[in-house]
């Protein structure tokens, strides 16, 4: 159960990162034997804890995640890219075996077949098996994970894209 409270918890020292217009939303589920546990901070500042002993909403400053705050393997998201969502969910079912996802939604300053293009050469480098599917690419990470790629054209030389890793 300490590992669900602290869990939860480990949302709130990130509140502190920025308090410019545009905020990021974060969120951390985790479930196991003992009951669930929730954190989450929206792009206001609104934060909210929910555990099994303790549940409360406090307003924090915003949160504002870029590619420095992102990283895979040591490789960032492409440069310029601003985070408008992170969420991660983890499900303890006994012993060492774990399930959990990563899904992070961003904005990237260039078109989706740049974006791409880049994030292949860097994760590649970095150990990942890749396949491009679409405007976007799919495959493993180095550990073997699930790894896949979605970008969207937004505009002439901007793209929308959310990665997700299993």
């Amino acid at each position: 159960m300490l590992r669900i409270a602290l869990c939860a918890l480990a949302v709130l020292p990130l509140a502190a990162c920025d308090e410019g217009p545009a905020g990021s939303s974060f969120s951390i589920n985790s479930s196991d034997a003992e009951g669930n546990a929730g954190a989450s901070i929206d792009g206001k500042g609104e934060a909210t804890i929910d555990t099994p002993f303790f549940k409360g909403k406090v307003t924090l400053p915003k949160l504002k995640l870029d590619a420095d705050n992102f990283k895979m393997n040591g490789v960032h998201l492409y440069p310029g890219s601003t985070i408008s969502s992170m969420n991660v969910d983890v499900q303890d079912k006994g012993g060492e075996k774990q399930n959990g996802r990563v899904r992070v939604a961003f904005t990237s300053p260039a078109a989706p077949a740049t974006v791409r293009s880049w994030f292949k050469e860097k994760l590649t480098a970095a150990g990942f098996t890749l396949s491009d599917k679409g405007n976007g690419l799919t495959g493993t990470t180095e550990e073997r994970k699930t790894f896949a790629l979605e970008l969207t054209p937004d505009g002439a030389d901007k793209s929308n894209g959310t990665i997700t890793i299993e």
